[in-house]
């Protein structure tokens, strides 16, 4: 006999995210439901979908209803994704929302948002397969809420996860202002990342973002763009990619267009390979360094390869 609870268990080995799909009543009352079964369908028209269970309450209305949205949750939308499993009532009158494209709920504060023409409704089983042609779409520079083996994880590096591992850190960071790439001139002229010994706080001048307000500098740190070891450096090196805002406060911060950065300045040869790397990728799409730094070459793990 097959196991419907060892599947799932099995199936629950896949990391994915968390939404919250959402559309309205007839009579324009918020319906929305918690799902990890959301997936991108097409690009060339674009198409997503969602699973609803057969067995949920709100079946019937996102079958009938002419559209929905799916908000996929930041990480610290955790109470959220409960709320929204839950049998509560009044479910968006303790959450932030707005009405989006055709008047579809949107919750607040995600990663990503879509707001969806359904298509059509798909049998499957114990579920319904949701297709939806996306009319608008948004995104925030936050780190989704991850969901693996029945539980919430983060996809966000943790320092002091990091920390734990017993070895030095160096947090670095990939800056755009203005459409160029903020680094630090030394006093022989060359160039490097801006960097500190921790992420934080903002008030140790020792930390990454404490270094950078020395320079009237605020950083927002968008994702992870590479982890590596020298083989001649005890330290890990810990890059992020962001934007950063304010006035610059120092002659040795020197702002490079991205089409322009001086190569043959920047001494490291790490950091010449995650430069070089980052002009690509801002135009095809980014991946995530990971491995060790040998001559200047970092592996990468491409992010359209593992979605």
């Amino acid at each position: 006999m097959f196991d419907s609870r060892d599947f799932r268990r099995a199936l629950g080995a896949f990391p994915t995210g968390v939404t919250v799909v959402t559309t309205r009543e007839p009579d324009g009352t918020p319906r929305g439901f918690t799902a990890n079964s959301f997936t991108s369908v097409s690009l060339e028209p674009p198409m997503v979908l969602v699973c609803i269970a057969k067995a949920a309450a709100s079946r019937g209305v996102f079958e009938a209803a002419e559209g929905f949205a799916v908000t996929i949750l930041k990480n610290t939308q955790k109470p959220i994704s409960a709320l929204f499993a839950s049998k509560d009532a009044d479910k968006f009158a303790r959450v932030a929302w707005r009405s989006g494209a055709a008047g579809l709920p949107v919750i607040e504060g995600g990663a990503a948002w879509f707001s969806c023409a359904r298509e059509r409704a798909i049998d499957a089983g114990d579920h319904v397969i949701l297709l939806g042609r996306v009319l608008d779409y948004g995104h925030a520079p936050e780190e989704p809420l991850g969901y693996c083996r029945g539980t919430y994880v983060d996809f966000a590096l943790s320092q002091s996860a990091v920390s734990a591992l017993g070895r030095e850190i160096r947090v670095e960071a990939i800056l755009e202002r203005d459409d160029r790439v903020l680094l630090l001139r030394s006093l022989d002229g060359c160039l490097a990342l801006p960097g500190g010994a921790t992420l934080g706080p903002r008030s140790s001048p020792t930390s990454l973002y404490g270094f950078l307000e020395t320079f009237g500098l605020r950083a927002q740190l968008d994702f992870l763009f590479a982890v590596f070891e020298n083989p001649d450096m005890a330290a890990m090196r810990i890059v992020y990619r962001g934007t950063a805002s304010g006035g610059i406060a120092g002659a040795n911060v020197e702002p490079h267009p991205l089409t322009a950065i001086p190569f043959e300045r920047v001494a490291d040869p790490a950091s010449r390979s995650m430069l070089a790397r980052y002009v690509r990728e801002r135009t095809d799409g980014f991946g995530v360094y990971v491995g060790t730094a040998s001559e200047g070459v970092v592996h990468t793990i491409d992010e359209e390869a593992i979605a």
